[in-house]
């Protein structure tokens, strides 16, 4: 692609289409999104909206590359066009700057093509099927050795006719879903692990905003540990804006679930106060869900009735995105979005510290509630000071 033909692109969204009335919302919020991404970029660029479509017009020089790496970090958009933007200077005119385009773009390869005119200006003298015929009529004088495929063409060239016009022949893949901010908020609980920061770029993906928590078990677990899990916020933080992560000290608590409940349900019991913590941060922030990395089966603390076990202490909904997924589905997201590398650094979060070596898979729900009863002398305290040791670090732009 010869990235210095290009001052505009048209950004293509999908979902968003479909939202009726309320859908200038959402528009809206992606162009917000669209024009916080690019304030750090070389260039001057105005993003405007006409009807099914966004555009991005660069006023000066720009880094091709950087705008695109970053568009491509915005849910909502599903493809990003660099387009080549015209006046209407007659069809003549029209047709030498088309297969000038054609020539910059493919050289004198042996491709197929085809021409898809849309005509949204319907006072132009010829029609969308004229032009599709007349463009691909002039590509191929100019160049014999290219044909024709209406069916499946290696390129597909765009011609929208509107207050100017558009030609464009490459989309580049946007992440899809939905723009950050309009599906509500949401609470992670982020380890260090590989499965936790693909289940919040996920939920972010479909609008919800995050804060995360994690829980530090210092000795056990190291400064680098809790390092690890600070950049793996920060790279999400990419795709979905800003994140408030809520480091707590959780040591205390689980020096007394292992001095007093039985080993088997250690993982269990821990969870449990996990989410009663993760729950009181997330009502306290207005997030309407906790959000975790679970998925069925991939661990003993994640088969179904386990699952139940540790709902049960939360009044708040629980969204766990990779519930159905296998191991490796997550690893190839992680790997997608830039978290794998980081997840794999061998520093241990508190969960794996404390792991008892034949956890409870079928744990029942009245007996780990009365296991728990033998932390009522000491238990409130511990919760209160685990809430007072909360360090809150922000990372990713505003």
């Amino acid at each position: 692609m010869n990235n210095k033909l290009f001052r505009s692109f048209i950004i293509k969204y999908a979902e968003i289409g479909i939202k009726g009335r309320n859908r200038y919302l959402f528009e809206n919020a992606l162009i917000e999104h669209i024009e916080r991404a690019l304030k750090g970029c070389e260039g001057d660029f105005t993003v405007r909206k006409t009807p099914g479509r966004i555009f991005l017009d660069a006023g000066s020089d720009f880094d091709f590359d950087e705008v695109v790496e970053r568009l491509q970090k915005i849910f909502g958009i599903v493809g990003i066009a660099p387009t080549l933007t015209l006046e209407d200077e007659g069809f003549e005119v029209l047709a030498k700057q088309v297969v000038s385009y054609f020539h910059d773009m493919y050289g004198d390869r042996e491709v197929t093509f085809k021409v898809n005119a849309r005509r949204n200006r319907k006072n132009y003298p010829k029609n969308s099927m004229e032009i599709n015929c007349d463009l691909g009529e002039a590509i191929l004088n100019a160049c014999p050795n290219r044909k024709v495929d209406v069916h499946r063409p290696e390129i597909m060239l765009e011609v929208e006719i509107r207050d100017h016009i558009y030609v464009y022949s490459e989309i580049l893949p946007g992440p899809g879903g939905m723009p950050v901010g309009t599906g509500g908020h949401g609470m992670l609980l982020l380890s260090g692990g590989i499965d936790s920061p693909v289940a919040g770029w996920m939920i972010a993906k479909r609008g919800v905003t995050i804060d995360a928590v994690y829980f530090h078990a210092p000795p056990y677990t190291s400064e680098r540990a809790k390092q690890k899990v600070i950049d793996l916020a920060r790279i999400i933080s990419a795709y979905t804006g800003p994140i408030h992560l809520h480091i707590i000290n959780f040591t205390d608590i689980q020096l007394r679930i292992y001095e007093k409940c039985p080993h088997d349900e250690l993982t269990i019991i821990m969870r449990r106060y996990m989410m009663r913590i993760a729950e009181k941060l997330a009502i306290d922030s207005g997030a309407l869900g906790l959000i975790t990395g679970e998925s069925i089966g991939q661990v003993a603390s994640q088969t179904m009735a386990s699952l139940v076990a540790t709902n049960e202490v939360c009044t708040l909904p629980v969204y766990r995105p990779l519930i159905a997924f296998d191991k490796q589905d997550i690893v190839e997201i992680s790997e997608r979005i830039g978290t794998y590398d980081t997840s794999i650094l061998p520093y241990e979060d508190c969960c794996t510290i404390f792991v008892a070596k034949h956890p409870v898979t079928k744990p029942n729900v009245n007996v780990i509630r009365r296991h728990e009863h033998n932390l009522d002398a000491e238990i409130e305290p511990l919760l209160e000071a685990a809430y007072a040791s909360d360090e809150v670090v922000t990372v990713g732009e505003a």
